[in-house]
């Protein structure tokens, strides 16, 4: 299916409110990599990012070592309910921004690959 095709197959789609996106929705799969994430790490937090024209809403998981991983969900409730079933806490993060140990990772991983 072309880019336009998928954009018109999304505006359609039942139960969807709002503007379509050119991404897939979440998958059963991808609160499954969450809930993994927060089991094998301690000091998880979760940052919530907006639906875009381009993305669904997405959540950014950061343990304490600065470690992270981003997967899409079907919006900002699903993330509150998410934080409260895996007890972690969540910020929106056009509003908070992101840890600094995120960043620290990220060139930490970078560096390793050079």
């Amino acid at each position: 299916m072309g880019l336009f095709g998928r954009w018109r197959a999304r505006r359609g789609a039942p139960g969807r409110v709002g503007r379509p996106t050119l991404d897939r929705a979440s998958q059963r799969g991808d609160l499954k990599h969450l809930e993994e994430f927060v089991a094998g790490r301690r000091g998880v937090e979760g940052f919530v990012e907006p639906r875009t024209a381009v993305t669904e809403a997405t959540i950014v998981l950061v343990a304490a070592d600065g470690e992270w991983t981003r997967r899409r969900i079907d919006g900002p409730d699903v993330a509150r309910r998410l934080s409260k079933e895996l007890a972690i806490p969540v910020y929106d993060a056009q509003v908070t921004g992101y840890p600094q140990r995120m960043r620290d990772w990220s060139a930490r991983q970078k560096q390793n690959r050079l």
